[in-house]
């Protein structure tokens, strides 16, 4: 948590990240197979310096004449097409010096060789997904395929991006220059760091295949290599470039802020999962989303090596993922000089105030609004919410919370009323009112008199308004999307789905996505307790009281005996999902 300065209104210039994974083909063919977080389209394809498309149509003027490479010594040849000056490909092959090429970078050249030998336990990922029907929530959509990149690591494990396997129902891998797609099961599932971890029980799929080794995090204009199976052809490919940031990253797929690395090498669909690796052959980081903007080209992001430990560690600790841990407070920059004064701050204490603390948070218990955090573990905080990191480098202060797990003890000094207190807290997971993924949950809901009854989550919101649903949903709902804290661990946004038309609810028919507030003068804290409370009710009545001072009332005994008939109508198997019934 943080400043959140996000509203709502017009559309923001600024471009976001997108996940990078090649959706294939529905394995049931339809006119519009689902997509995994953004669909590739031939739009978002740029064709640089494509010579032979001026076949096609030649533009008008003068040709222009290819530069002549000056003539070297020959120690190696191979053969290729030319390109005349009309942008026509003769079918005569011609002669090309390779040591040309090869002489005209060779840091680049001595990267790719000591690369070389990592190359094979790069892997190609094949999964089937089939994804909830958030709007319909008793069924799911149709089942489509994707392909991704992943890496061997040690204990017969293998790495690849979360978003690359997330709604899965089967995944094969297949080998460098192998043929065979072996089946792999899913051990783990990262959704905030977005890194899956994934085994294969067939022996022959390990036999020759070299765990890759970990290295440190690199530095600026360190050289990077990125390897995978991205769009434009079937066999693996390799991209250079260099760090050109390191920073506290927003993941797309993961709704977090954690450690990330922009890189400037080529990072297209399907490279998901791809290792990079630094100049000795260490993988750095793990490919996982890049820039796509008409005023952006080669930017790229990776998954630093510290966020893929802690991953591991965590699953190799507690024998599943657990989460990254957060502080359970909004905070404030004590940039000016008349706000530190007035909250006590002598000339030489730095740090951020407190604004808000989450309820259902262990910090609840101890820390307090306007406090000013100090220190987090020994590390001294600026003014700016900046620690330092290496040399000449300073770094949101999430990332040491980020370095521990869930579970852990941090040490904190605050300032209040002018006291230096020191706290031990220990630290937990966030929990929002509205989650950011249904962690491979099917959605929950409860059917009565044609009411479908569910619950808010990111996932809903995108199925009912598509992905600009930051802009479509209802204002209320973004407000609690954005800024509303839960009270209770169990608290959950109810909501009006919709209303499937029978004769018990004429009137009620343009009721959608509308919050339900209380039942019968009792407040609706989830969906569980909703459907007991509706089950269990003798009165005669059904009072239903909804956001905006809305009301639906219904007979008791009638609207109990009319669901199953529109249960009937509409194929739906049951009144309530299966967690409910328990």
């Amino acid at each position: 948590m943080g400043d959140n300065k996000r509203k709502r209104g017009r559309k923001p210039k600024n471009p976001t990240p997108e996940t990078l994974e090649i959706p294939i083909t529905a394995v049931n063919p339809s006119p519009s197979p689902p997509p995994i977080d953004e669909p590739f389209s031939v739009g978002n394809v740029e064709l640089i310096d494509n010579a032979a498309s001026s076949q096609l149509g030649r533009r008008r003027g003068r040709p222009k004449k290819l530069p002549t490479m000056p003539e070297k010594p020959q120690t190696g040849r191979r053969l290729t097409r030319s390109i005349d000056s009309n942008g026509a490909i003769p079918t005569v092959p011609v002669e090309v010096d390779c040591a040309t090429a090869m002489d005209a970078d060779p840091i680049w050249e001595s990267v790719s060789a000591r690369v070389l030998p990592s190359m094979d336990s790069v892997v190609k990922v094949f999964c089937v997904h089939t994804e909830p029907n958030f709007s319909l929530p008793w069924q799911r959509k149709r089942q489509y395929s994707s392909s991704s990149s992943g890496f061997v690591i040690g204990g017969r494990r293998v790495l690849t991006n979360a978003h690359s396997v997330e709604h899965y129902t089967q995944v094969k891998l297949k080998k460098r220059g192998s043929d065979t797609k072996y089946l792999a099961t899913v051990l783990a599932i990262g959704t905030e760091c977005d890194i899956a971890m994934l085994t294969v029980d067939d022996d022959e799929f390990w036999q020759g295949m070299s765990p890759v080794e970990f290295g440190d995090l690199p530095t600026l204009q360190d050289a990077v290599t990125v390897v995978g199976y991205p769009i434009g052809g079937d066999t693996i490919s390799v991209t250079s470039g260099v760090v050109s940031r390191i920073e506290i990253l927003s993941y797309v797929h993961g709704s977090t802020e954690l450690l990330g690395l922009q890189i400037d090498a080529a990072i297209n669909s399907g490279n998901s999962g791809g290792p990079a690796f630094n100049g000795k052959g260490n993988c750095v980081g793990i490919a996982f989303q890049s820039l796509k903007h008409e005023d952006v080209e080669n930017i790229g992001y990776v998954i630093p090596t510290p966020v893929i430990m802690h991953f591991i560690q965590d699953y190799e600790k507690n024998g599943g993922y657990t989460g990254f841990p957060i502080l359970g407070v909004e905070w404030q920059k004590m940039e000016n000089p008349d706000l530190r004064m007035s909250m006590g701050m002598k000339s030489d204490q730095k740090g951020v105030r407190i604004r808000r603390i989450d309820p259902t948070s262990p910090e609840y218990k101890v820390l307090k609004p306007s406090d000013v955090i100090l220190s987090f573990d020994g590390v001294d905080i600026a003014n700016d919410g900046t620690v330092p990191f290496r040399h000449g480098e300073r770094i949101g202060f999430s990332y040491l919370i980020s370095q521990k797990y869930t579970g852990d003890d941090a040490a904190i000094k605050v300032l209040r009323n002018s006291n230096v207190l020191k706290f031990n807290i220990k630290l937990d997971g966030h929990r929002r009112l509205i989650p950011a993924h249904s962690k491979g949950k099917p959605p929950s809901y409860y059917i009565v008199a044609g009411f479908v009854f569910s619950t808010v989550s990111v996932p809903y919101l995108r199925s009912e308004y598509g992905k600009d649903y930051e802009y479509e949903a209802p204002v209320k709902i973004l407000e609690k999307l954005l800024y509303a804290m839960p009270q209770s661990p169990d608290e959950q946004l109810v909501v009006v789905s919709q209303v499937l038309v029978a004769d018990i609810n004429i009137g009620y028919e343009d009721i959608v996505n509308t919050q339900v507030v209380a039942f019968n003068g009792k407040p609706v804290k989830n969906l569980k307790s909703l459907a007991a409370m509706v089950e269990s009710c003798d009165d005669e009545y059904l009072k239903f009281d909804l956001d905006y001072e809305q009301i639906v009332v219904l007979r008791t005994k009638t609207a109990k005996a009319a669901t199953l008939d529109i249960l009937t109508t509409h194929c739906i198997p049951s009144a309530m999902s299966d967690d409910l019934k328990s």
